[in-house]
């Protein structure tokens, strides 16, 4: 199905000349940063309209009122980004691969999911990195794109028979075993969410599998679940009184994520199965693959739809999108009081692309880094001594530890990269 390419605005670039050209720093043991691609995760958000009256509907209560509409960026939440990118940009500025002053538009390219939260925090990573360049990000004007919003368009739609077999599968036969597996937890939610001696519904609906308008499936009854235990992380991230988060209950770090098991369960069992992923997923990871081979000798010359070739690539999305990937991969990772395979705010999957010196052979680190749940609350300054939690990825042939981190020798990483991309779920696609 052809689709119509997408709107992407560009940079404005403040200055008025041409930053120097950008000196290759080698590691200690002679590795040079030579391509970046990553993709974060918007920042801190309160819940969606939906999501909150789901959840006033099933607890009978009031849940704590945010100064902004709902699921948009708030300024806790810019301001965590702001962060988030001026450390990163201190990290790639030393590395050599993007300027001191304010880079041109041949040295960057800025792309976000057409939704408030992601392209503010866009901005936000861009005032981070780049402090008084007045750089904008990229979107598409519309509600979809075929990077972001695959999952619910047509060229990527998923065949309801094999998704459903891959579903229940994973829940182990049947939705009614894993409610019944899950009890425990659901018993615990109803304690933190329902007032005493009041008929509250929450944990008394049978789970269902259900198809959505938009071809997505979910659980019913799964969801209020895995959604509460989103928003207490958020109310957490945001600085909310602990008194406010979790109704009182989630006073560390650590016990929000002890609320959160429903949350990793609907990933488990939606996001993170491999045909769903696949469909979901395989344009932008095919864009990554792209942008990842241009200049070296796997580039594709006649590949139509290769993206511009740019030192750095940020591209800003959901944490629908980054598990969709990590499972494509076959990446997981456990950070601090996160539950395993959590996607926080701002978290970042990276893909960066080196340069051995002596050699001339190009290898790809892939890793996943994200500020602690306390660095988000605290909007804590990220330095060499109070770093972001990151986790690498052993992806394929014969890796390498180095300072700059594990390296795999590319053609054998693309291999893992690209295997998972589905042909039949693609569609032609611009950055204008």
């Amino acid at each position: 199905m052809k689709t119509l390419p997408p709107l992407y605005t560009g940079l404005l670039l403040a200055s008025l000349f041409s930053p120097a050209a950008l000196a290759q720093i080698p590691s200690s043991d002679g590795y040079v940063l030579d391509k970046v691609v990553q993709v974060s995760r918007h920042g801190v958000r309160p819940p969606t309209e939906s999501n909150e009256k789901l959840l006033t509907s099933v607890t009978q209560r009031k849940w704590p009122t945010w100064l902004v509409p709902f699921g948009n960026l708030t300024g806790h939440g810019y301001t965590g980004a702001v962060e988030m990118g001026r450390y990163r940009g201190e990290v790639l500025r030393d590395a050599g691969l993007i300027p001191r002053g304010c880079p041109d538009a041949s040295q960057l390219l800025v792309h976000a999911s057409p939704l408030q939260r992601t392209k503010a925090t866009a901005q936000a990573l861009l005032d981070g990195m780049f402090p008084g360049c007045g750089l904008q990000p990229g979107y598409v004007h519309g509600k979809q794109d075929a990077l972001f919003q695959a999952n619910e368009m047509p060229f990527a739609a998923l065949d309801p028979a094999k998704a459903k077999a891959e579903i229940l599968k994973a829940l182990g036969g049947s939705v009614e075993a894993a409610q019944a597996r899950y009890k425990p937890f659901e018993e615990k939610l109803r304690e933190v969410v329902c007032l005493p001696a009041t008929d509250c519904p929450y944990g008394k609906q049978d789970w269902t599998l259900e198809q959505n308008a938009k071809g997505r499936f979910a659980i019913k009854g799964l969801s209020a679940g895995a959604n509460m235990g989103e928003v207490f992380r958020l109310e957490y991230s945001q600085g909310l009184p602990l008194d406010k988060v979790a109704f009182g209950n989630g006073r560390t770090a650590a016990e929000v994520s002890s609320l959160m098991v429903l949350t990793k369960a609907k990933y488990d069992y939606l996001n993170d199965i491999p045909y769903i992923a696949s469909r979901g997923a395989s344009e932008l990871m095919n864009q990554i693959a792209l942008e990842l081979k241009q200049g070296t000798p796997l580039e594709q010359k006649d590949a139509p739809d290769s993206p511009p070739d740019v030192p750095l690539m940020l591209l800003v999305a959901h944490d629908t999108n980054i598990s969709y990937l990590r499972t494509m991969l076959g990446f997981g990772w456990k950070q601090g009081d996160y539950i395993a395979n959590n996607i926080p705010p701002v978290g970042t999957l990276q893909f960066e692309r080196y340069k051995e010196v002596k050699t001339g052979e190009y290898f790809l680190r892939i890793a996943f880094e994200a500020q602690s749940m306390d660095q988000i609350r605290n909007l804590t300054q990220l330095t060499d001594t109070q770093k972001p939690l990151r986790s690498d990825f052993q992806s394929a042939g014969d890796c390498r530890k180095t300072s700059a981190g594990l390296l795999c020798p590319l053609k054998d990483a693309m291999v893992k990269v690209e295997q998972n991309i589905d042909p039949t779920a693609l569609t032609p696609y611009t950055f204008n």
